[in-house]
């Protein structure tokens, strides 16, 4: 049943929050941190005609509390100036339902000591030699419940569930300074699940590569400079699609309602279903359905079922990230991407599972096997692009010179860099689905005031051309 809308709204919407996370850092054989944090209470957003939308929240959790709160929101709608009519927001099924993500195995219930055992046990695998001069292990565990209702007709409730770590190495030596992860850097692989993500990623087991990889890259040579073959992994190369074509692809920042902060695009309304984004290869999805992908949903915040777009296709640009406003303002439907962090946030325009779609080239030996010269790279170490999300530039942690279709030596402080319609066009191969995972990602920000989303981008090993390499941090 469709409620009435209080006060003269045209709108409302209620989010009540509740999150809990707990983050164990180990180095040097000691428990450097545990941090547990939690927090609950709920957000109130509100339209009233000829203004736009407010928003106010509240930890009181309480009837008193709430009303209190939805006053505040419709004060701060009404002291908004007056706006030019805008366009309906596009009408959308009511959101009626439960929604949980998997869980095998609650991290919660796992003992304290078990867990920093698992985290103490890899650090110390990676002080095999002196030159390591810092072990790290880490691991997160978060539990986040949320019901949403509306004006519309909403009443859903969601509980996520997200787990996973990383162990990293640092090496030094004759003013040389190394750092090797596993299995990323930033956080490692955190994923849409419970423990069981954790212990699958089995850190131990994993440390001793890892130092070795820290020790071998103190001599190794640095990335020659110039236009060469390009194989990326595929942790780096998700990394890529977030920066480059995630960002670049959000409504709301096409429209310039990011500029002050986040930034703008290179894309433009009118690029929609004819833009050439990259080659034929390029296909990319939006997917909140994926199981264990951190940007997956039954509903996003605004009530807006979970559900598959591309948003490019055979290299052309079909579709971008939009909540209700923005698809709105130019005549579309909401693209269910309207995700906000906590309850003392509004939603805004946020990825799900941006993912670059596999092909068919095999595995990455396949694809080093058709590269006469060329380098690989691996694992993230830096990035920075512009705020219009086109010209840019990564770092690795390892890189590979590929000679006759073979992986050769070590290469340190490897590098790249390009221009997103260009980059994207000297694409040539891209690995099959076998070797195609999901990389979570801890860190993404946008908004004023900032938030910080959890999302997960798929993505394979793949080829490109004549691209910069070894350019000067």
């Amino acid at each position: 049943m469709v409620a009435s809308p209080p006060r003269g709204c045209e709108y409302v919407e209620a989010r009540w929050v509740a999150r809990t996370a707990e983050q164990l850092r180990v180095s040097g054989g000691h428990v450097e941190g545990i941090d547990c944090t939690s927090d609950e209470g709920v957000g109130i957003r509100v339209s009233v005609p000829g203004r736009g939308f407010a928003f106010a929240a509240t930890r009181e959790v309480s009837k008193a509390g709430l009303e209190l709160a939805l006053a505040r929101a419709v004060a701060f709608a009404r002291a908004l100036p007056a706006a030019p009519p805008r366009a309906a927001l596009p009408s959308i099924p009511p959101a009626l339902g439960h929604w949980s993500s998997p869980c095998e195995i609650d991290p919660f219930e796992r003992s304290l000591d078990e867990r920093l055992e698992l985290l103490l046990t890899a650090e110390a695998l990676l002080r095999s030699d002196p030159r390591i001069v810092r072990g790290e292990a880490e691991s997160l565990a978060q539990r986040t419940i949320a019901a949403f209702a509306s004006s519309d007709g909403a009443a859903v409730v969601q509980e996520r569930t997200e787990c996973g770590g990383a162990i990293a190495a640092h090496a030094a030596a004759d003013g040389e300074l190394q750092r090797r992860s596993y299995p990323s850097a930033h956080g490692g692989s955190v994923a849409l699940a419970g423990h069981e993500h954790l212990l699958a990623l089995d850190l131990p087991g994993h440390a001793p590569r890892v130092a070795e990889e820290a020790l071998a890259l103190l001599s190794a040579p640095p990335c020659p400079a110039g236009r060469t073959t390009l194989v990326l992994g595929d942790e780096q190369l998700a990394l890529q699609v977030h920066e480059s074509i995630g960002h670049a692809l959000e409504l709301d920042r096409i429209l310039l309602g990011e500029a002050s902060y986040a930034g703008t695009s290179w894309v433009s309304p009118a690029d929609i279903g004819s833009l050439r984004y990259g080659s034929e290869l390029l296909a990319i999805s939006a997917d909140a359905t994926l199981p264990g992908a951190l940007g997956s949903f039954g509903w996003d915040d605004e009530g807006v079922s979970g559900r598959q777009t591309m948003l490019i296709e055979d290299g052309v640009l079909r579709a971008t990230l939009s909540d209700r406003q923005s698809a709105a303002a130019i005549g579309l439907a909401s693209g269910g991407t309207a995700r906000a962090d906590g309850y003392a946030r509004q939603p805004i325009v946020r990825m799900t599972n941006v993912s670059i779609e596999p092909g068919d080239a095999g595995t990455l030996e396949d694809l080093v096997a058709d590269v006469r010269d060329g380098v690989y790279m691996e694992t993230n170490r830096s990035w920075s692009i512009d705020d219009r999300r086109l010209h840019f530039q990564f770092g690795t942690e390892i890189g590979r010179e590929i000679r006759n279709g073979k992986l050769g030596r070590l290469l340190r402080n490897p590098t790249y860099a390009g221009v997103t319609p260009q980059f994207w066009s000297s694409l040539d191969a891209i690995a099959s689905p076998p070797a195609w995972r999901l990389w979570g990602l801890l860190n993404c920000g946008k908004g004023e005031p900032g938030q910080s989303a959890h999302v997960s981008h798929g993505a394979a090993p793949a080829r490109f051309r004549n691209v910069e390499v070894g350019v000067s941090a």
